[in-house]
C-alpha cells in the first residue's frame, strides 16, 4: 500500500481505484484540498454560507467474504473481469479515503447480507458456532475497520434469530432494521436509526443513519421468523421513521436500503410490499438525502431520483457485491442561520482490485479463515465422474441430477413410515452457478459446498400432475424464444419477464427429476412462454393431471422465491429443516461415493418445433 502520510500518493492510489476512471478520476486527482480532504470554508455561496463536505463510505452484500479467497476452488478468487473480493480489500480503500477526506469528516456504513454466503459463514454458524467466546469473522473485521452502522439484509436471518442476535451483540456499532417488528408486541425489533454527530468548524452536524430490509424475509426465512418477526414495507415504514429521525435532531438523513433500485419482486403478489423499493423510497418519502442500495448485486456509481413531494434530488449508489467496490458519497452542505442543507451530492465507486488487503483485518480473521480451509478440504468420499454445471442451464447435467437424487432419496426415506409413503417422489433443483467443476475422484466438503452453495433446507410437498406441468411451464419462462435449431447460450437463457426485468437468473430455472421413474419432457422454444412443455411423461406414460407426487423442494422455493405456482399452498409432507448441502455431505459419507450410474438421467431437452436445439456456449 502507498505511504499513508503521502497525500499525493494517496490521491494517485484512489484515482487508480476509481471504477471507470474518466472525468470522475480526473476530478478527484485535481480536486481542491478543501473538497478532497473534506475541509470547511466560507464563501462560494450567496450570502456567505458556511460550507462543509461530508463523505459517506458504503459497502453491501459482503456475504461473509473476508479475504480474496474462493473456498470452493481452494485458491485466490478470480473472475474474467479481474475482480478481487473481501472486506479486507475494501478496508484498504476505506482507510485511504478517510486519510484523503479526513477521518472526522467520514462515516462508514453497510447495506446488509453480511453473515451468510461462504463456507466461512457456515463454519461459524454450524461447525464452530459463535458464542460469548467465539467471535464472528465479520464482527472482528467490521469492528477492526470501525463501521458506524450496518443495515440488515435478508440473508441475516438464514441461520436463525439466536445466531443473528449473538452477532449483533459482538458488533461495536448498531445493526439497523427500522421495518422489522416484534410479532408479539408490534414494537421495533432492531435499532431503527442512529444519530452521528460530526464536528465541523461551523458547529456540529447531526447525521441520521436509517436501515431498511426487503420484506421478502417473511417468505424466504419463514421457518425462522414466522410468529417472531414481522416485516413492514420499506416505504410504509419510512413514512413513519424518517420524520422521527428528523424530529430527533438529524440535519441530514442517509439510508441503508437492502432493496434493489429497479422495481419488482421475485415473489410476485405473495406479499403486499415490493421486494425492490429503493427508487420508490426516494420518490415517495421526503427528508432522505442519500441511499446506499443493496440486495440486487448491481453496480450503480451514481443515480439521482426526484422526490415527488419536494422536487429534491436524492442520491442512490450501489457498490456491486462481496467487497468488490466501495461507494464514496460526497455531500456538500451549507449552514445558514443554524440550519444545514445539502447543496449538492455526488458519488463514485472505488475498485478493490487496485489495492492489497488491509493487514489489520487479515490479522483479525486469519485464524477463522485457516480453520475453515482445513474443514472444507476434508475428503469424505469419491465421485465416479466429473460433475460440471457449465452447460446445466440448457442441457441435462449429472451435477444437477446428483442434487436431485440426494434430495429425492432423502425425502423417500423421511416419508417411508408415514401416510405419504406410497407417493412417487419428484425433486427440483437449479444450477446456482455455471462454474461448478468437480473432478472425478476424491470428494471434499468444498466440492459439495461448491455444488450447492446456498444454505437452503429441504422440505417435501404434495403436488398433482397438473401442478407439475404448471411448475415446468413457469420454469421454462427462463428461456428466450428461438426459431433456428442452433443458437448461442446468451440468445437462449435469462429471458426478461414481468417479474425479472433484468433477466431471469439461472437459479430460477428449475429442472424436475423423478426418483421412482423418469419424468421426461421437452421444452419447445418455438412456442410461447406458458405453452412450451411437450411430451411430458412419467414412467413412460403421459403424465395424468390427477396423479399425486411428493416433491422434494428447498425452503426458498417453497416459501415463494421465484413465485413458482402452487408450491406455497401445497400440503407440506415433511420439513426436517436440514441444509441440503449437509444432506449431500451425509449421503457421500454414508455411501462413500457419488456414482453417476446410479443417479444420472437424460430426462429433458430443449427443442424448436420438435427438433433438438443445439446450444453453443
Amino acid at each position: 500500500m502507498t505511504d499513508p502520510h503521502d497525500s499525493f500518493s494517496r490521491r494517485a492510489m484512489l484515482t487508480a481505484a476509481l471504477v471507470g476512471g474518466g472525468a470522475a478520476a480526473a476530478a478527484l486527482a485535481g480536486a481542491p484540498a478543501a473538497q478532497a480532504a473534506g475541509k470547511q470554508s466560507e464563501g462560494g455561496q450567496p450570502g456567505g454560507k458556511k460550507q462543509f463536505t461530508l463523505t459517506v463510505l458504503g459497502t453491501t452484500d459482503l456475504h461473509n467474504n473476508v479475504f480474496n479467497w474462493d473456498y470452493f476452488k481452494n485458491t485466490a478468487y478470480a473472475d474474467t473481469a479481474g475482480n478481487k473480493i473481501g472486506i479486507a480489500q475494501a478496508a484498504t480503500l476505506i482507510h485511504a479515503m478517510r486519510a484523503e477526506r479526513g477521518a472526522a469528516n467520514t462515516l462508514t456504513i453497510d447495506a446488509g447480507d453480511t453473515i451468510q454466503g461462504t463456507p466461512l459463514a457456515y463454519y461459524f454458524a454450524k461447525i464452530s458456532p459463535i458464542s460469548a467466546t467465539v467471535k464472528h469473522p465479520m464482527a472482528l473485521a467490521m469492528n477492526t475497520i470501525g463501521y458506524d452502522a450496518v443495515g440488515l439484509g435478508n440473508h441475516e436471518f438464514n441461520y436463525g434469530i439466536p445466531l443473528l442476535r449473538t452477532w449483533e451483540k459482538q458488533l461495536n456499532f448498531p445493526l439497523l432494521g427500522a421495518n422489522v417488528h416484534d410479532a408479539v408486541t408490534g414494537g421495533r425489533a432492531f435499532t431503527p436509526y442512529v444519530l452521528k454527530r460530526v464536528k465541523t468548524d461551523n458547529g456540529w452536524l447531526t447525521v441520521g443513519l436509517v436501515g431498511f430490509v426487503t420484506p421478502g424475509c417473511a417468505l424466504w426465512d419463514r421457518d425462522n421468523v414466522q410468529g417472531k418477526l414481522d416485516f413492514n414495507g420499506i416505504v410504509e415504514e419510512a413514512k413513519t421513521v424518517i420524520p422521527q429521525v428528523k424530529a430527533a435532531g438529524a440535519d441530514i438523513v442517509i439510508v441503508t436500503s437492502h432493496s434493489g433500485a429497479t422495481p419488482g419482486s421475485s415473489y410476485g403478489d405473495a406479499l403486499p410490499f415490493p421486494e425492490n423499493a429503493s427508487t420508490q423510497l426516494a420518490e415517495e418519502v421526503p427528508g432522505i438525502d442519500a441511499i446506499l442500495v443493496g440486495h440486487a448485486h448491481l453496480e450503480i456509481p451514481e443515480r439521482f431520483v426526484t422526490n415527488k413531494a419536494t422536487g429534491k434530488q436524492v442520491l442512490l449508489t450501489e457498490p456491486l457485491k462481496w467487497g468488490m467496490r466501495v461507494s464514496v458519497m460526497d455531500l456538500e452542505l451549507a449552514r445558514e442561520k443554524g440550519q444545514w442543507t445539502v447543496t449538492s451530492a455526488h458519488s463514485l465507486l472505488l475498485d478493490a482490485k487496485t489495492v492489497d488487503a488491509d493487514p489489520a483485518v487479515v490479522r483479525a480473521v486469519q485464524a477463522g479463515h485457516e480453520a475453515t480451509v482445513r474443514y472444507v478440504n476434508e475428503v469424505i468420499g469419491t465421485s465416479t465422474a466429473p460433475l460440471s454445471t457449465a452447460t446445466a442451464c440448457w442441457e441435462d447435467s449429472a451435477a444437477i441430477d446428483a442434487i436431485n437424487y440426494v434430495q429425492a432419496s432423502t425425502i423417500k426415506a423421511e416419508l417411508a413410515n408415514g401416510p405419504a409413503a406410497g407417493l412417487p417422489v419428484l425433486s427440483i433443483a437449479a444450477a446456482f452457478s455455471r462454474a461448478v467443476d468437480v473432478k472425478a475422484g476424491p470428494l471434499t466438503i468444498r466440492d459439495v459446498a461448491g455444488l450447492y452453495i446456498f444454505d437452503n433446507t429441504l422440505l417435501s410437498i404434495k403436488v398433482t400432475g397438473a401442478q407439475v406441468k404448471d411448475y415446468l411451464e413457469w420454469s421454462a419462462q427462463y428461456f428466450k424464444p428461438v426459431t433456428g435449431t442452433t443458437a448461442r447460450s446468451a440468445d437462449v437463457t435469462n429471458a426478461v419477464t414481468a417479474v425479472a426485468p433484468n433477466g431471469t437468473p439461472d437459479y430460477n430455472y428449475d429442472v424436475v427429476y423423478g426418483l421412482d421413474a423418469p419424468l421426461n419432457y421437452e421444452i419447445d422454444l418455438a412456442r410461447p412462454a406458458g405453452d412450451r412443455i411437450a411430451n411430458l411423461s412419467y414412467g413412460g406414460q403421459a403424465l395424468r393431471p390427477e396423479q399425486e407426487f411428493a416433491l422434494a423442494i428447498n425452503n426458498y422455493r417453497q416459501s415463494g422465491g421465484g413465485n413458482f405456482p402452487a408450491v406455497k399452498t401445497a400440503p407440506v409432507l415433511s420439513n426436517s429443516q436440514q441444509e441440503i448441502r449437509q444432506r449431500i455431505i451425509d449421503y457421500v459419507v454414508d455411501h462413500g461415493t457419488l456414482d453417476v450410474a446410479v443417479f444420472s438421467q437424460a430426462n429433458w431437452r430443449l427443442t424448436v418445433n420438435g427438433a433438438p436445439l443445439t446450444v453453443t456456449a
